[in-house]
């Protein structure tokens, strides 16, 4: 089974071939690796994946590039999390929101909001009941709630 791992803190100006030269070595355990660009500049966003072979590599790669400076900058490598089904759900469920707002033809609204102003405000559907949040913060956000509940009771 393969495992992504997560590439941090790359460089705003990486290219894609720096960006896998820095992996060469390891190219014998390597599925694929992908830098993230923005869709308009084409510039690296920040970040990337690299696919392994196996837990055990993972491990290994993460232990020997977490902390390695590129281009005078520390790298953050850790195991992606999973995509869940759960995930993918929320984003379909607030996209055709997303997309209800932007319902523009030759420069000109139409439907009930056509006369006008348009808003800036973006509407973020709300989240399911069943959500978790990222363990990676859930102490956190429980520390958040308990601070906030006590606020509100105090006041």
């Amino acid at each position: 089974m393969s495992v992504r791992l997560y590439i941090g803190n790359l460089p705003r100006d990486l290219e894609r071939e720096e960006f896998e030269a820095v992996f060469a070595e390891d190219v014998e355990n390597i599925v694929s690796v992908k830098l993230i660009a923005d869709r308009k500049t084409g510039k690296c966003r920040g970040f990337g994946f690299v696919t392994v072979k196996t837990d055990e590599i993972a491990d290994t790669l993460v232990s020997k590039y977490n902390d390695q400076a590129l281009q005078d900058i520390t790298l953050k490598v850790e195991k992606a999390m999973p995509r869940s089904k759960e995930n993918e759900g929320t984003a379909a469920v607030a996209a055709p929101v997303v997309a209800a707002n932007r319902n523009k033809v030759g420069g000109k609204r139409n439907g009930p909001a056509a006369g006008r102003k348009p808003n800036n405000n973006s509407y973020i559907a709300p989240a399911p009941e069943n959500t978790q949040p990222d363990p990676r913060w859930a102490s956190d956000l429980e520390k958040l709630k308990e601070m906030l509940a006590a606020q509100t009771t105090a006041s």
